[in-house]
C-alpha cells in the first residue's frame, strides 16, 4: 500500500467513526433530553389526593358522586392516619361541614358503606369540580378542587345518592257510609 492511499483512507475512517458515534448517541441518548415517565409518578385515579390537611390525616382518591341535578353528593375517599393518635377530619363542601374520626394508624373508607357521607343542597353538576376543605389539625389547610362525577361509570353507579322519599301528608279517606 502506498502512502498516498493510506493518507486518503484516514479521513474516511475518521468520518465513518464520527458518524457511528453520532448515530449511537442519537439512538441511545434520547432519554438524556426526554423526561422519564417512571420518575414522574401520576395519580391515575378519578379522584384527587390531599396531603395538606393541616394535621395527621391525608386524603386519597377523593371525589364526589352526585345525582343527576347535582343537588346531593356522596363523598368517596380513603382517609389515612399514620400517627399514633386518633384524629378528626373536618370536611367542608360548599359551606356544609361534616366530621369523620380516623383511629390512630388506621384508614377509613368513605362512600361505599351503608351510611355514606352525603352532602345535601349542593349546586354542582357532574363533570365539574367543587372546592373542598379537608382539615385535621391546627396547621394551615389548603382548599382542593374535587371532581364531581355521576353514575355513568359502572363502578360508580351504586354510589349515586338516592333521592329521599317525599313525605306527603296523610289525607283521611272516608271508610264508611254517611250517617243519616
Amino acid at each position: 500500500m502506498n502512502s498516498r492511499s493510506a493518507a486518503s483512507l484516514a479521513p474516511r475512517l475518521i468520518a465513518t467513526a464520527a458518524l457511528g458515534v453520532t448515530i449511537a448517541l442519537g439512538a441511545t441518548g434520547c432519554t438524556f433530553m426526554t423526561p422519564q415517565n417512571t420518575v414522574d409518578i401520576k395519580n391515575i385515579s378519578d379522584g384527587v389526593d390531599v396531603s395538606s390537611t393541616g394535621g395527621p390525616v391525608v386524603v386519597r382518591n377523593a371525589l364526589i358522586v352526585a345525582d343527576e341535578d347535582g343537588s346531593a353528593g356522596n363523598l368517596v375517599a380513603v382517609l389515612v392516619n399514620d400517627s399514633e393518635e386518633s384524629a378528626t377530619l373536618t370536611i367542608d363542601v360548599d359551606g356544609k361541614q361534616q366530621e369523620v374520626r380516623v383511629p390512630a394508624g388506621e384508614h377509613v373508607s368513605l362512600g361505599a358503606d351503608e351510611d355514606p357521607l352525603l352532602f345535601e343542597n349542593l349546586d354542582v353538576k357532574p363533570g365539574a369540580t367543587v372546592e373542598v376543605l379537608f382539615r385535621s389539625g391546627d396547621d394551615e389547610a389548603e382548599p382542593t378542587q374535587v371532581p364531581v362525577l355521576d353514575g355513568t361509570l359502572r363502578y360508580l353507579k351504586d354510589l349515586v345518592p338516592s333521592p329521599k322519599p317525599s313525605v306527603e301528608p296523610a289525607t283521611p279517606t272516608p271508610t264508611g257510609t254517611p250517617a243519616s
